[in-house]
């Protein structure tokens, strides 16, 4: 080999050598050391055709996943086989067979396979006019089982740009990061493995089978001493197993316990619904009721839970149980209609979702209303039942007082339009009124959330200030831009008080003057809007 040639080789033969060397050092070869990862899909699956499903020995199939989420639909089963002893069969004549799958169940719905399954509503978005079921009720809100692990470097959103992250595609943990990114002012690029460079301006995502495969992927770069993946995001229990396994080296950045944006839903097979509206009727009274037993005394089911949820005992169910918030009536009322004030709403949930995962894969979304059948749920309330209930989702909280002094689970900057060196909110500024809205949003769906507002001001007359008057009209001048700045801070919160009807305790503010530039000077007339969730 030509000398010349071989000096310009040998770093990257010393380079993949040592990387061998840990491979082996990892009791792992080559691309045995990523073989949780699997294909990145650059389109949504196609389902497979849309059929009805077709009852049999008047059964119903519904296919669910172990969580315990699902405890009311199996209280009010009282078990999973089919059984003339549940809820379904005593008042409504039928029986449910409930299965637990973890692998994806949605051709075999869309095909008549199986009458109905479980899933959050951020999926509806993303299989859209091809998926042909229909929602007749929430069944609850995840509140801790779903949450994003990184090494203890990283303290907010912000600081995974130019990091990579993995996931399970297409599921609620894909959604959950792209939707705190997308809030955070985010792109997201999705790469085939990770050999490929990431997008220093974006968070890149590598993709596994599942939440476990993208802990294991993330636990061994944590051991090996490799900082290839900056976390993953995925359920209990591989997101909190990997924090108490990396030795102090990995946390969890945020998990759903106060940031109400994973909503489980009731999905029927479309053809099946439109059938059988008695059993329709049936399913949803018999959700709602299993619910209410699971919520008025947990205790009483654990048993039942326990052994159909392979959970092992009763500690473990009851911890599983108060990862989640089953629905009532007002909850469900609320959530369809969009009056929820404390957790998302599903038309939210959807739309942040064809947001977040953007046109590139959710090419020609359809409205969330075409999946809802809020009928039955209105029929139940025009009947009186449940009449006692009341919407109680209110903030978790695990020990101290959030406050500002902390880090933000994420900042973003928002433009708001001012009259010139004026402090007036120009109200008449569509983009105005949408960042308030978007700001308030923040807020609705994280129940104890707080938001500080942080102004700045242009600085780009420093210099000119500077050449007409020496430091003293500088220091002048930086006074008054703080003061600017502070009051801005306190128009955008007098206005989210005000015109968007946010609690006042909510929100804090601060001014920095020009302090704290950006970038060009234009963009540093702006808002700073940091975001502290209870976790």
């Amino acid at each position: 080999m030509n000398i010349f040639k071989l000096l310009f080789l040998l770093p990257f033969m010393l380079l993949t050598s040592a990387a061998l060397a840990q491979d082996k050092k990892d009791g792992l070869g080559g691309l045995a050391a990523d073989a949780e990862l699997v294909e990145t899909r650059t389109e949504v699956p196609r389902l497979k055709a849309a059929a009805a499903y077709t009852m049999k020995d008047n059964v119903v199939e519904i296919e669910l996943s172990q969580y315990a989420g699902y405890a009311g639909l199996i209280a009010a089963n009282n078990g999973l086989a089919p059984t003339e002893d549940s809820i379904f069969f005593k008042k409504y004549g039928f029986k449910l067979k409930l299965t637990l799958s973890e692998s994806e169940s949605w051709s075999a719905l869309n095909s008549g396979r199986i009458a109905a399954a479980a899933t959050t509503a951020d999926v509806l978005a993303v299989y859209g006019k091809q998926f042909q079921v229909v929602v007749p009720a929430q069944i609850g809100f995840s509140r801790g089982a779903d949450g994003i692990v990184v090494r203890s470097s990283i303290k907010k959103i912000n600081d995974l740009k130019g990091k990579i992250i993995a996931a399970p595609q297409f599921t609620e943990a894909d959604f959950f990061l792209r939707y705190l990114a997308q809030e955070a002012g985010l792109g997201v690029n999705m790469l085939p493995d990770l050999k490929t460079a990431p997008d220093p301006a974006k968070v890149n995502m590598v993709f596994c089978a599942d939440a476990e495969g993208a802990a294991n992927l993330f636990s061994r770069d944590l051991k090996a001493g490799r900082s290839r993946l900056a976390g993953f995001v995925g359920w209990a229990p591989f997101t909190g197993d990997t924090v108490e396994g990396s030795d102090g080296k990995a946390t969890m950045l945020v998990s759903n316990r106060n940031l109400l944006v994973i909503a489980d839903v009731l999905v029927v097979n479309k053809g099946f619904a439109a059938a059988n509206p008695k059993i329709m009727a049936g399913l949803v009274n018999s959700l709602l009721e299993g619910n209410q037993l699971v919520r008025d005394n947990p205790d009483a089911s654990l048993d039942l839970l326990s052994k159909a949820l392979k959970f092992g005992d009763k500690a473990k169910t009851r911890a599983e149980l108060a990862k989640v918030h089953l629905a009532n009536l007002p909850e469900n009322l609320a959530f369809f209609s969009g009056a929820i004030d404390a957790a998302g709403s599903f038309g939210g949930i959807y739309q942040s979702s064809v947001y977040a995962y953007g046109p590139e894969l959710i090419r020609n979304p359809i409205d969330a209303e075409k999946f809802v059948d809020a009928s039955y749920l209105q029929a139940i309330e025009q009947s009186g039942a449940f009449k006692s209930q009341k919407i109680a989702i209110a903030p978790i909280r695990s020990g101290g007082n959030q406050t500002v002094e902390g880090d933000p689970l994420l900042s973003k900057d928002i433009r708001f339009l001012f009259q010139p060196n004026s402090a007036n909110l120009d109200m008449a500024s569509a983009d105005n009124t949408k960042n308030l809205e978007a700001i308030k949003k923040l807020l609705q769906v994280s129940p104890g959330s707080t938001v500080l507002l942080r102004g700045h001001v242009d600085n780009g007359m420093v210099d000119e200030f500077r050449r007409k008057g020496g430091e003293a009209l500088v220091r002048q001048q930086a006074m008054r831009a703080m003061e600017l700045s502070k009051n801005r801070a306190n128009e955008v919160k007098r206005m989210l008080i005000q015109k968007n009807s946010v609690d006042a305790a909510r929100i804090d503010s601060v001014g920095r003057g020009w302090d704290e530039p950006v970038g060009k000077a234009d963009e540093n007339r702006r808002v700073e809007v940091q975001w502290f969730t209870l976790e």
